[in-house]
């Protein structure tokens, strides 16, 4: 069930702006445990890379999420993929915008050109109705002032569904799944998704970009499993 609007999705205390979804109260405590800034997972310092990205970093040079795959927020957005309550997303990526910035204030990030989002084999997106991670892209693209690029990467093979795989398995489940539709040299790209967990899909998006040119890569999301 949803909250009455103008509520806390969390707290259900009322909100200073009906369409924040969660108030700034609970949005100060979805906060990531320190991570390393580049591959998200934990790490003694958040704005040096970790050991593990020094020695075999991830095709992408930053990525910013809003906490861990944790409660409460892992609750909002089981509802929003499974639930089908799409009106989640817009207060969801407003959340992840404010990690961004924050991000961009303490640790410094590239710039943006253009936000892509995890695409959905056709099969899939129209059993599911929507692509969440295309819900919070958009939102994201309008407040930065930046591209949305809807149809910059097609799924172009179906796969079975990640989260039932191991990493080794998701790893070849995606090889080749995926298409660059659009040119991309030169440019910034940010790729949305809705949680990050062995990072195979974003790693093999990136890998494409950055093989086609694209000056920088990031991965923002809402979750970081570990």
């Amino acid at each position: 069930m949803l909250t009455i609007p103008g509520t806390c999705w969390l707290c259900r205390m009322p909100l200073a702006r009906p369409g924040w979804g969660v108030c700034s109260r609970c949005a100060k405590h979805l906060q990531p445990s320190p991570h390393c800034p580049q591959c998200g997972l934990p790490a003694a310092h958040s704005r040096l890379p970790c050991g593990r990205c020094l020695q075999k970093p991830p095709p992408w040079q930053r990525l910013v999420y809003i906490s861990d795959y944790a409660a409460p927020l892992s609750g909002l957005v089981h509802r929003l993929k499974f639930q089908r309550q799409t009106a989640l997303a817009a207060s969801l990526a407003r959340l992840l915008l404010i990690n961004v910035l924050r991000e961009k204030r303490t640790v410094g990030l590239p710039p943006v050109d253009s936000i892509i989002s995890v695409p959905l084999h056709r099969r899939r997106a129209w059993r599911r109705g929507f692509n969440q991670s295309a819900l919070l892209a958009k939102p994201l693209a309008r407040w930065l002032g930046c591209r949305y690029e809807a149809h910059a990467i097609s799924r172009i093979r179906e796969t079975a569904v990640q989260h039932r795989l191991s990493a080794r398995l998701r790893r070849r489940n995606l090889k080749n799944a995926f298409r660059l539709e659009l040119p991309v040299r030169g440019l910034h790209i940010v790729i949305v998704d809705d949680v990050v967990t062995t990072g195979s899909t974003v790693a093999q998006i990136a890998r494409l970009l950055l093989q086609h040119g694209a000056a920088t890569v990031q991965v923002w999301c809402l979750c970081r499993t570990l």
